[in-house]
């Protein structure tokens, strides 16, 4: 289904998109939102720091907006259940990563998920700092949990700082998340 406009966040993007495209429960729209963003290739403190986290959120009825990737993504996802956006890369219709199955299933079911494409177009490479930028402008605050200085996550907090979003970081060993500490 498409939404009949689009979110007023996403108007103060210099290229919002043209229309979203959705699955679920469109009322977590109108809920104050964070989005929690992060490497796939999350360590075990990150996870179990972005479970608290989103778990706290969920508790305060904030939304935990995010990209269904595998890692931080998804683990914000599922501790949100069902209080969480998932903004995809790809037609709704093509579940990316296949790995996520079971989870993306949860958030069509439960939660919403949200994508600018139409059904059939695939997860191209650069479609995934398109979705970034959508998770960032929807939400009132960022939390980058785990980063690489040249990763997808950083590229969320630049966006961030563009669009006077604030940006939280989860604190790691020296040497093993450069990009956030």
């Amino acid at each position: 289904m498409r939404l009949d406009f689009i979110p007023e966040p996403l108007k103060r993007l210099k290229n919002p998109p043209k229309e979203l495209k959705f699955i679920g429960d469109t009322s977590l729209l109108e809920l104050p939102k964070v989005a929690v963003v992060g490497s796939r290739k999350a360590n075990t403190y990150t996870k179990e720091c972005v479970e608290v986290l989103c778990g706290v959120l969920k508790s305060a009825n904030i939304c935990v907006v995010s990209g269904g990737a595998i890692g931080v993504d998804i683990a914000a996802h599922k501790a949100a259940m069902p209080i969480t956006i998932g903004v995809f890369a790809s037609g709704l219709d093509i579940i990316y990563p296949s790995q996520n199955r079971t989870s993306i299933g949860e958030i069509y079911a439960k939660g919403l998920a949200l994508s600018e494409y139409d059904e059939g177009e695939p997860p191209l490479a650069y479609r995934f700092l398109e979705r970034n930028r959508i998770v960032v402008a929807l939400s009132q605050a960022l939390v980058v949990a785990q980063a690489d200085p040249k990763s997808g996550s950083m590229q969320s907090a630049r966006m961030a700082k563009e669009l006077g979003v604030p940006i939280f970081t989860l604190p790691q060993r020296l040497g093993e998340s450069d990009g956030t500490n």
